[in-house]
């Protein structure tokens, strides 16, 4: 007979949440980056800040993902459930 622990708590969903909603919002806000200083090596700042709200929204849905997921694992270990194929 499996061990049963309990549960895991919401707080890695929430976590999840909030930083799905940074990645999302942060570009919406556009008066924060409808200008052109200050350049970096030439570059106006709506480009660079765009590039980089690219990297900062790819590191944030990584996060996300991996906290869904290892909730996920612990769900499933304490209900008893074998890992998904």
């Amino acid at each position: 007979m499996p061990v049963r622990t309990t549960p895991p708590g919401k707080g890695p969903l929430v976590i999840a949440g909030v930083a799905l909603a940074v990645a999302i919002v942060l570009p919406l806000l556009v008066w924060t980056y409808a200008k052109t200083d200050p350049e970096l090596g030439g570059i106006p700042f709506f480009f660079w800040y765009q590039f980089l709200l690219v990297i900062v929204s790819v590191v944030l849905t990584s996060v996300a993902y991996r906290l869904v997921i290892g909730h996920e694992r612990q769900r499933r270990a304490a209900a008893g459930l074998s890992e998904p194929k």
